[in-house]
């Protein structure tokens, strides 16, 4: 949740060139991180994988968005640090949490 609050305030500042390209897909993909784990979280282990799965691919997506915003001069390096930081995480906790769900199974 707190990631897509970052981006949000981060694409505030980008030029409105990219209201329909960058922003619009950064802040989706962000938003989706949270979005995908809790609308999976109430099915069954396989459902929620998948679920988990989709938020793992928008985190990486997130990861590109933020090289071009960062590329494009839309955020600071340190601003960038900070994303890749919270993604790096993200994808860690998605992992352990997949890693444990596949395992109940065994």
């Amino acid at each position: 949740m707190e990631f897509g609050e970052i981006v949000y305030n981060q694409i505030k500042r980008f030029p409105k060139i990219e209201d329909y390209r960058l922003s619009s897909q950064f802040a989706r993909a962000a938003d989706l991180i949270a979005f995908n784990i809790a609308e999976g979280s109430g099915g069954s282990d396989a459902s929620f994988l998948n679920y988990l799965r989709i938020a793992r691919n928008s985190s990486r997506e997130c990861v590109s968005a933020s090289t071009k915003a960062y590329r494009r001069n839309y955020i600071s390096f340190d601003e960038y640090e900070i994303n890749r930081g919270y993604l790096v995480e993200i994808n860690k906790m998605l992992s352990s949490l997949m890693k444990y769900i596949k395992s109940k199974d065994n």
